[in-house]
């Protein structure tokens, strides 16, 4: 049954559509749905009959039970054809009803008419077109995403239950959220040492903390398929003498002095190169250890490679293109503050954050409107390179002078010299590394740039002291190992020697020759360049890590105590004067951080431990230079906000890792191996390795296309592609990235008119507005009422007493400020429709 409003609705459809013509009814489609009984009538049949009278047997008819007596079904026809019929095996509600309208009828309908509009007709009326169906979909979500709160019963319990399991799912995401950002490490130290010394200083900790878990990766290479499997299941310490140490050695081998510069017991090590067997296999699980080795030398700085790039990708990719100058100080004044705040100490660092991040703005405002005199400052910009690289020239000379120096004392007996003979070179390099940043610092006040430009070139150079330094040290460390070799090749001599002599000399034929057995630690051995390059390095790290704590603590922390308790009994202001608190090196710090890892990279090789003190000496440095920081250190007087992707850092990176290798590449492919010591000894070359294991363990169809496939025929123009197609994408990227450009002029070009247009229309709404008001004010007017009485008001409002009311809706067009009403048909106004 239709109620009153339904029943005044079908009404009022057919009344509009009583005139139609036969050619518009056929584009009408008709369906209505039918209820089938399959046994009996669903009326209840009521019978009279005595209290003791029963029912005959073939008068009565059994009932189903559960339902399933019935059927329903839905169809749907028009003029041309005959559309679907569907069972319905549910209750038909207003969720079933609109389901089968968004499913059924609307492609039947532009199936039928596919160029003209067409119209359904249905128990309730259902207009065809497309929006009116995206409307029917749209309303099915509805109902099914809040039926239960709709309906009654068990509907509205199982409603409010899923309501209950979705607000707990959600208090669950949120809470797992936060619990990873409270995983990440040092992520509130972070945030604190950002609030208080800007973005500048907290993008180091945040290449720091990246360094740190790529160095653990590196560590966990490292230790699980190198150092623990030699452990265990190699021979133990004293088998052999590459695990012995020397007899000449054993009495200071467990001496401080000897440990501190990783010789004796830790020379004979798992720490070291040397110390490796070259056994193919080793332990009842068989393990390649030679190949291990090599393939964990070549994985650690691939994975580098990948990681690095990457990296710089999600950087550049985060960067994005967006203009972030318009309404700046807008935005931060209105939309910095965090009102979910409820912890005082919070507060103060969101307090501190803010007005950090207001003098990032200011100076980036005042860099870009700064006048300079172009002359004097190109002329104090040449003067300060050319001091910066006298200094490089002065330090690389430096460098060089000590190497050669400490070679002669090395020829001479190093046991002959003191400690800092003997640690001469990684002294001198630490001091040059801690001392001509400083000098470069105070060079680039001439040159007047802006922070982050300055903090560039401040990098810059640096990185040229570090690398100039580093090279002129290992161009050093390659005579040395020149030296080594030569002296191997004597060592071969007198090891021939001194085999010969084990035997019992000249014997008859039928007799049998033995040899007398030799402690490990009394044969003699050669000199293993590839360990003492790996103990240069490891002394470097070490060295260069006391010395950078030994600043920090005496530079800032005593400083600061001095400055601190001093200031009151001195004559000026110690504070604001001489030598007043420390600013952070961001430049310095980093490019320490990355010729740390470059080393690590350089002589991992040969000193599989050096991972393991880069992570050791990461993790202290976080936490001390946090510390530091926060209570010796003050914020720099020129704040600047620092670029938010970082990749300056990483191209660094980048270029320290391609650096790195190269030695590390030409020791390996061109030196050869010692002869007793390492996994590789007894090879030619260290990557015979590869060879080896092919030949024995795979087929040998694989052996013969891995050789064609190393062939420089095939390597030589495979390279030439990559480098093409590097090219290629280098130049699409920059397509691109002009595109984008242009694209982002367009639109702040478009922003701009806009916002003229904005203004025009706001100005022009605004004299409309005071014409109107003046209108009101001036437009009193006289007319005659009809008694014939002269009077003189304002004219009465519009909505007069026989004239209808406006309608109201999409029909009608609103009215705004600047946009006049469209002039149309006024209608009479009778002498009677005044109101008094």
């Amino acid at each position: 049954m239709l109620t009153l409003f339904y029943h005044r609705k079908h009404l009022q459809w057919g009344h509009e559509r009583q005139n139609w013509t036969m050619e518009q009814w056929k584009k009408v489609a008709w369906s209505d749905e039918s209820h089938f009984l399959l046994d009996h009538v669903d009326d209840w049949v009521c019978v009279c009959h005595l209290p003791a009278e029963e029912m005959a047997a073939g008068c009565t008819m059994g009932r189903r039970q559960a339902g399933r007596g019935s059927v329903m079904l839905w169809a749907m026809f028009c003029w041309e054809t005959l559309g679907p019929g569907i069972y319905v095996d549910v209750t038909l509600t207003h969720t079933t009803y609109l389901k089968i309208a968004a499913d059924h009828v609307h492609p039947f309908m532009c199936t039928v008419c596919k160029n003209s509009s067409c119209l359904g007709v249905s128990g309730s009326l259902i207009p065809a077109d497309a929006e009116s169906f995206r409307c029917f979909r749209e309303s099915q979500e509805f109902v099914e995403k809040y039926e239960g709160a709709l309906g009654k019963g068990k509907g509205r319990k199982l409603y409010a239950y899923k309501v209950m399991m979705m607000k707990k799912w959600m208090k669950f995401q949120r809470d797992f959220e936060n619990f990873r950002t409270a995983c990440i490490p040092w992520e509130m130290k972070i945030k604190e040492i950002e609030s208080h010394f800007g973005s500048s200083v907290a993008s180091y900790f945040i290449f720091l903390r990246w360094m740190y878990g790529m160095n653990m990766i590196l560590f966990g290479l490292t230790f699980g398929l190198v150092m623990v499997p030699e452990a265990l299941m190699g021979r133990p310490y004293g088998s052999m003498p590459r695990k012995t140490v020397p007899r000449s050695e054993q009495a200071g081998a467990m001496d401080f002095a000897v440990l501190w510069d990783f010789g004796g017991y830790a020379q004979y090590s798992v720490l070291f190169y040397g110390y490796y067997n070259n056994q193919r296999a080793i332990g009842w699980l068989k393990f390649r250890m030679p190949l291990s080795y090599f393939l964990v030398g070549v994985g650690t700085v691939a994975y580098s490679y990948m990681v690095v790039i990457r990296t710089m990708a999600r950087n550049a990719n985060r960067d994005g293109g967006g203009d972030d100058t318009s309404f700046n100080f807008s935005w931060k004044m209105f939309t910095s503050w965090d009102y979910l705040i409820g912890n005082p100490e919070t507060a103060d660092n969101k307090f501190a954050s803010i007005t950090t991040s207001f003098k990032e703005s200011i100076v980036e405002e005042q860099e870009s409107h700064k006048d300079e005199n172009i002359h004097l400052t190109r002329f104090l910009r040449v003067l300060a390179n050319f001091l910066v690289l006298c200094c490089l020239a002065g330090s690389g000379y430096l460098i060089y002078f000590v190497v050669r120096r400490s070679q002669k004392f090395a020829l001479e007996g190093l046991e002959n010299y003191g400690w800092w003979e003997r640690n001469e070179v990684n002294m001198v390099m630490s001091l040059l590394g801690m001392f001509c940043p400083m000098l470069f610092d105070v060079i680039s006040s001439l040159e007047n740039y802006h922070p982050r430009i300055a903090l560039q070139w401040q990098l810059g150079r640096i990185f040229a002291l570090f690398l100039g330094n580093l090279y002129t040290f290992i161009i050093a460390l390659m005579d040395e190992i020149n030296l080594k070799r030569r002296e191997e090749e004597v060592v071969k001599y007198n090891m021939t020697v001194w085999q010969a002599s084990l035997y019992n000399g000249t014997v008859d034929d039928n007799s049998t020759t033995s040899t007398i057995p030799v402690d490990p630690a009394d044969v003699p051995r050669g000199p293993c360049w590839e360990t003492m390059v790996g103990q240069e390095f490891v002394r470097l790290i070490v060295s260069d890590t006391m010395t950078t704590y030994i600043t920090l603590l005496i530079g800032d922390f005593l400083r600061a105590v001095f400055v601190r308790f001093f200031n009151y009994c001195w004559c000026w202001d110690l504070e604001y004067g001489f030598p007043s608190y420390s600013e952070f090196d961001v430049s310095g710090n980093v490019l320490g951080l990355i010729f740390n890892q470059g080393m690590i990279w350089m002589g991992a090789f040969y000193a599989p431990c050096l991972p393991a003190l880069n992570v050791l000496r990461l993790h202290v440095s976080m936490y001390l230079q946090c510390w530091a920081v926060m209570c010796c250190n003050v914020p720099q007087e020129r704040v600047f906000k620092a670029s938010g992707s970082n990749n300056f850092y990483m191209a660094m990176l980048l270029v320290i890792l391609f650096l790195s290798t190269l030695p590390a590449i030409y020791t390996i492919v061109s030196i050869p191996p010692s002869f007793d010591c390492g996994p590789f000894s007894g090879k030619k070359r260290m990557y015979d390795v590869i060879q080896e294991t092919l030949e024995n363990d795979f087929p040998l169809w694989f052996g013969k296309v891995f050789s064609y496939a190393s062939n420089p025929g095939l390597v030589l123009p495979f390279i030439l592609v990559m480098i093409l197609a590097i090219y290629y994408l280098q130049s699409t990227s920059k397509t691109y990235k002009a595109a984008n450009m242009d694209l982002k002029k367009k639109l702040q070009t478009q922003n701009e008119e806009n916002k003229k247009k904005n203004k025009r229309a706001a100005l022009k709404a605004e004299a409309e507005l005071e014409e109107a008001r003046n209108a009101v004010m001036d437009g009193e007017r006289n007319y005659i009422h009809p008694n014939g009485q002269l009077l003189s008001r304002i004219p009465p409002p519009c909505g007069s007493a026989d004239r209808p009311p406006a309608p109201r809706g999409s029909e009608m067009a609103g009215y705004l400020p600047g946009n006049p009403r469209q002039p149309g048909p006024r209608r009479q106004r009778s002498t009677n429709s005044h109101r008094y």
